[in-house]
């Protein structure tokens, strides 16, 4: 439980030309406490956490350690002060090893200096490893450990300056379930060891296991801190966004499916490494969710349906015509996108501008006879995609890397809206993106299927399948496990065929 006061901010601003970053916030933790800080993207908390860290200079207010007002005037001061901070894109050497890692900087030394000694080196890894009852080799390459093993190591070097802070930033959006709770028991030990951790997520079913309290910034602004086990989900988020949002909604359970078109048939598809005998039909306006543990092949699935991997057996059937789709483009000439989970990596280009990734696809139709792009034409479908999307851009000409992440989400989207695309295939349509963003792109997603849009949706949150799907497809080691209904499905269930063959 929590007990003395370890840090707090008073009345602390920061602004950047044209923009008030933070106005006036405020926030305290307890030694041997979890708080929680949430907030819509734009919000403020990402840089309140660089203000503590030392990367960005206050402009006014105090923070104090122990009730004693301090100066955090860079990283390195911070992690004098006690401060640490664990960034969602990890800070790791992956050609060095795990001790190296955590003690970077601070290696022992043998032969009057000249030397690391790797013994010692190693010795003091294992303790501090041995603290946090982790069972990693500090031998082994960070290179080679996985995303979850990776973040512990972090953990580990900010235990190693002595933190008596340690700020997690989304540390659970590339983690399994199982290497989550892995995750929790750790945050559990240091809770209990007297540190301090402010937690910062958008998934809002772990704070409240993980936090004692939550505290909500909107706008550069502070709005409230609440107590965890007394505050429902609903509650966080109205005033996160500063209005309802309708929580656990479950499509129209009486929706029939039976007499409509088929829109997308796959029989005994089947690829060399992972996926066996896969079947299963997709029909006109339904939103067929994809559900499984992280490696079950969801992914691997949609992209042996775009070509993207070679499929070594079975059928893909669209409007009850064969089809070979042997490379993406086929996928796009048959009226398939893809939406990455990777948006920024592959659904957009970040230093393009609105109007040019939203008519990307559809660049061959824009092109006139003599080779010229029909500028207007091009134009008239941006503003007309950036119109029926709600996409928040102060114009079509506007870099995609300056909008939040949930209106680059809307510009994969309108990309292969622009094209009329039938059959849309959305992959984690919601990682990354605040709830506010998230209720938007739920909205959209149902909009297309009432539009008779086929939609297939994967997704890591059960939550979100229940919400969003009519039937959940589950998947364990590259085979289909089981086909629900929405209304007979729930976690459980989905839990029980997503670990079948394990």
């Amino acid at each position: 439980m929590a007990t003395a006061q370890l840090l707090s901010v008073e009345g602390v601003s920061k602004s950047f030309p044209g923009v008030q970053a933070l106005k006036d916030v405020h926030l305290d933790l307890n030694s041997g406490e979890v708080l929680a800080l949430v907030g819509e993207n734009g919000a403020g908390k990402s840089t309140l956490m660089k203000v503590l860290s030392g990367i960005y200079k206050r402009d006014t207010g105090v923070i104090k350690l122990n009730n004693q007002p301090i100066e955090v005037d860079g990283p390195l001061q911070a992690q004098k002060l006690g401060i640490a901070i664990i960034h969602q894109e990890m800070n790791l050497m992956p050609h060095l090893t795990v001790a190296q890692n955590i003690l970077i900087g601070r290696e022992p030394r043998k032969l009057l200096g000249i030397a690391t000694d790797d013994k010692e080196l190693n010795r003091q890894a294992k303790v501090l490893l041995d603290e946090l009852h982790l069972n990693l080799d500090p031998n082994q390459l960070v290179g080679k450990l996985t995303v979850a093993k990776q973040q512990m190591v972090e953990i580990a070097k900010a235990l190693s300056y002595d933190s008596k802070i340690i700020i997690m930033d989304e540390p659970t959006s590339a983690l399994t379930q199982s290497e989550t709770d892995v995750l929790f028991t750790i945050i559990g030990n240091l809770r209990k060891s007297g540190k301090g951790i402010i937690y910062i997520s958008h998934r809002m079913e772990e704070l409240t296991k993980i936090s004692d309290r939550i505290t909500v910034f909107r706008d550069g602004q502070y709005i409230d801190t609440l107590i965890t086990k007394d505050t429902k989900i609903a509650k966080i988020i109205s005033l996160m966004i500063g209005r309802e949002v309708a929580q656990d909604i479950r499509p129209d359970q009486e929706k029939k499916f039976s007499d409509s078109e088929v829109a997308l048939e796959i029989k005994g598809l089947s690829t060399k490494n992972l996926l066996k005998d896969i079947s299963f039909q997709l029909r006109k306006g339904e939103i067929l969710g994809f559900a499984g543990l992280m490696g079950a092949g969801r992914t691997e699935l949609a992209l042996a349906i775009v070509g993207k991997d070679q499929i070594s057996a079975g059928e893909i059937i669209i409007r009850g015509k064969k089809v070979k789709i042997n490379n993406p483009a086929d996928a796009v000439a048959s009226g398939i996108g893809y939406l990455s989970e990777d948006r920024k990596r592959y659904g957009v280009l970040l230093n393009q501008d609105v109007k040019f990734n939203l008519v990307l696809s559809n660049l061959r139709r824009l092109i006139s006879k003599i080779g010229f792009v029909n500028t207007a034409k091009s134009k008239g479908l941006s503003n007309d995609a950036v119109k029926n999307l709600t996409i928040r851009t102060p114009t079509i000409n506007q870099m995609v890397k300056n909008l939040s992440g949930g209106n680059q989400q809307k510009v994969v989207i309108g990309k292969w809206l622009t094209r009329e695309t039938d059959i849309l295939i959305f992959d984690e349509p919601t990682r990354g993106i605040d709830v506010g963003a998230k209720d938007e792109v739920y909205k959209l997603i149902g909009e297309l299927a009432k539009a008779g849009k086929s939609i297939i949706m994967i997704s890591s949150e059960l939550p979100e399948v229940l919400r969003m799907s009519d039937r959940i497809l589950v998947m364990c080691e590259g085979r289909v496990t089981g086909i629900l209904t929405n209304k007979e499905a729930d976690q459980n269930l989905i839990m029980q065929y997503a670990t079948k063959y394990r």
